[in-house]
């Protein structure tokens, strides 16, 4: 409905409403607007201090810094690698624990769904899961960084509800069929299940490119850690070389503010390119649990 055949509350309220989506915008898009452009400006820019929404000469110095060295390069192909793995073993066993959980014929049924949300409201803690950890000897692995989290409890409920909501009919009819239960799960269930699939992966995926705490406790070695511990280096250390002490470079050539501005548009790309390849299942995922009518 046009503006000009509103009520005058109604258009006083579209006026409001549009306002406070706008500014909800401008702040959220402000920030990361500045990191963009403190990345590309020069020293003497950044030095005058202030908000930089476009800086009038651009330069590459930042990222060449970065790029000088082989600790940064390293560690975003070691995030690559604990999140394509992490991910896919992520998203297998929470599909493998869903799927027999949705099926009500299942006994025990009740008793796992319990351990399972209790999990949701307590936790081992620290040390005493960093000495499983240590037991099954993954210290120092990048088993380390993708087992003690292989399987989200809010994650499972969700897909399992999920599951549920498909139709019993189809796999009766692969039964019929001669097809067993894994079979069932991988030529049916998943593929009806794309988008929720794609949001789990997505979270599953954000969450492991993110995490640098595990990382910090249960990696020793500085040539395992993934982007973010080497990030959070240059951003809460500021030291001059990057991320560990067997990477020397250059002496600087410019302020540490620019090169941490750089380090997390760096480590935001990746995430950012993904994003709009799950867009359209992301979209239909987050409707899970929705009313339908």
């Amino acid at each position: 409905m046009p503006l000009a055949d509103k009520s005058v509350s109604s258009r006083v309220f579209t006026v409001i409403n549009y306002s406070l989506l706008m500014l909800s915008s401008i702040i959220t898009v402000v920030p990361f607007i500045y990191i963009l452009a403190v990345s590309f400006a020069t020293p003497e820019e950044v030095a005058q201090g202030g908000l930089m929404l476009f800086p009038t000469k651009f330069t590459l110095g930042a990222y060449q810094y970065i790029f000088s060295t082989e600790t940064l390069v390293r560690s975003i192909l070691v995030s690559i690698y604990v999140t394509v793995l992490g991910t896919l073993i992520n998203l297998l066993l929470t599909s493998f624990m869903a799927y027999p959980l949705a099926r009500p014929t299942l006994r025990g049924r009740g008793v796992v769904l319990f351990m399972v949300l209790f999990t949701m409201l307590f936790s081992g803690g620290i040390i005493p899961t960093y000495f499983v950890v240590k037991a099954f000897g993954m210290i120092d692995t990048y088993w380390s960084l993708i087992i003690p989290g292989a399987i989200s409890a809010f994650n499972l409920i969700v897909l399992k509800n999920f599951f549920q909501q498909i139709p019993e009919g189809l796999e009766e009819a692969a039964k019929i069929d001669g097809c067993h239960d894994l079979g069932i799960l991988f030529r049916i269930v998943l593929p009806l299940s794309m988008p929720a699939m794609a949001t789990f992966g997505l979270f599953y995926a954000v969450a492991h490119w993110n995490s640098y705490f595990n990382a910090v406790m249960y990696i020793n070695d500085s040539e395992k850690w993934p982007v973010q511990v080497v990030l959070r280096q240059i951003v809460l250390l500021s030291q001059d070389m990057i991320g560990d002490s067997t990477a020397q470079a250059e002496p600087m050539e410019y302020l540490p503010q620019t090169i941490r501005m750089a380090s997390i548009v760096i480590a935001t790309i990746p995430i950012v390119i993904v994003y709009p390849f799950l867009q359209k299942y992301f979209a239909k995922g987050v409707m899970l649990g929705s009313v339908k009518g």
